[in-house]
């Protein structure tokens, strides 16, 4: 059975292809010094090394993220510090998760206390030596807490799905007891239940219920004969509520969050979703998912969809594109100190309405996509507009420090 790591791993992302164009602005003569905070041999980490050479800058300072695990994270004054996933390296993978084989589900919630521990420690770390950070550490914390970022997204009046698990004071998920009674109490017959510290689709169940006994659930977790819990590549159903049950017992320690299945818009017969990318406040990339499964990740099946049709839709059904757009702003406003995000956004069947499911911290791995025709970053990759969006972060920082 083909499996793919936890914690933002998932394969299928295809080559790594060029920079594309830099625009002149990010050539700054002068300019601070690049620190970039991951795994050396990454992709995440070449596509933004490119986008730097294209820029006619140094290279950018690689710190692994293994040398931040033993405690050996230094920087200069005035350095700019990006963070990068930690993803898809084994070693970093066991010493965060306390799991050998990267491709079990289970761990996420020590991923989560160590993960957010080393990069209040790279805050620390950075604002004592006087360099600039552009992930905020306590915005990471809720980013990658789905309850926590839904409670944000909510308070700031931004469209989302209900949830009985939002929010620090909602209440604790203990296995699928609790699931199926909070979909009963709050007239949920459809749900999606996700790991609350889950990336890429793991431990994600799109749950259907129809009276007692009467349980579906999609998803891409595997369980074996010990009751062990894997990523795979390939969606399945449960089919049976002592099998669904088996499943969200084996989660419910890790954390779990519960939102409302809300039926999607489709393109030419799949289910479809939008991944746009936020940089400095601006929505500049945008891509289509599609799928046949309640799940669009494009490593379980899904596929770049037409965007120029998607948004033909918006406006044929009376909608607005920019108005969809503004939607992911607002979401990416809710983090300022973090200069890029990934927002998840879900049209409605009439692709008039939208709502928001997730914004992720390392959203912007979408290789060979351009930014939007007319926009802040026509023409860049996300690694290229990122890096254009520097100086006015960097200048902005400044500038309320002075104040």
């Amino acid at each position: 059975m083909s499996r793919y790591p936890s914690s933002g791993a998932a394969p299928g992302a295809g080559p790594i292809p060029g920079a594309g164009a830099v625009r002149e602005a990010g050539a700054v003569p002068g300019a601070a010094p690049l620190v970039v905070v991951g795994n050396p041999a990454n992709r995440r980490v070449t596509l933004f090394q490119d986008a730097v050479r294209a820029a006619g800058l140094p290279p950018a300072r690689v710190l692994p993220w293994l040398d931040v695990l033993r405690g050996r994270a230094e920087f200069a004054p005035g350095e700019v510090v990006r963070v990068e996933s930690p993803g898809e390296e084994p070693e970093v993978e066991r010493l965060l998760r306390g799991a050998d084989d990267p491709t079990r589900v289970e761990g996420t919630a020590v991923w989560y206390a160590r993960f957010t521990a080393l990069v209040r420690d790279l805050g620390r770390a950075a604002r004592e030596a006087g360099a600039v950070l552009l992930d905020d550490p306590d915005e990471l914390a809720v980013l990658f807490d789905k309850r926590l970022c839904h409670a944000a997204l909510d308070r700031a009046g931004v469209p989302v799905p209900a949830s009985p698990t939002s929010g620090p004071g909602a209440p604790e998920v203990g296995g699928w007891d609790d699931v199926r009674r909070l979909m009963r109490e709050h007239r949920m017959p459809r749900a999606f239940v996700k790991l609350a510290h889950g990336s890429s689709a793991s431990g994600v169940l799109a749950v259907e219920t129809a009276g007692p006994g009467r349980v579906r659930a999609t998803t891409s977790v595997e369980r074996d004969a010990e009751g062990r819990l894997f990523n795979s590549l390939r969606v399945r159903r449960y089919t049976t509520e002592p099998e669904v049950a088996a499943v969200v017992d084996a989660l419910a320690p890790d954390g779990l969050h519960i939102e409302r299945w809300l039926p999607k818009g489709a393109q030419r017969g799949r289910t479809a979703d939008l991944r746009v990318v936020v940089v400095d406040g601006r929505a500049t990339h945008a891509v289509v998912r599609t799928s046949r499964s309640p799940m669009t990740n494009l490593h379980l099946g899904g596929a770049r969809g037409d965007l120029a049709e998607a948004r033909a839709a918006v406006e044929a059904a009376g909608g607005s594109w920019a108005g969809a757009l503004e939607i992911t702003e607002r979401a990416a406003a809710c983090f300022p100190g973090t200069l890029c995000v990934g927002v998840d956004l879900l049209p409605a069947t009439t692709w008039r309405r939208f709502a928001v499911c997730e914004v992720n911290a390392f959203g912007d791995l979408l290789p060979r996509l351009t930014g939007l025709p007319g926009g802040p970053a026509e023409g860049q990759d996300t690694y290229a507009a990122q890096l254009a969006a520097v100086p006015h972060r960097t200048h902005a920082r400044n500038h309320r420090a002075r104040t």
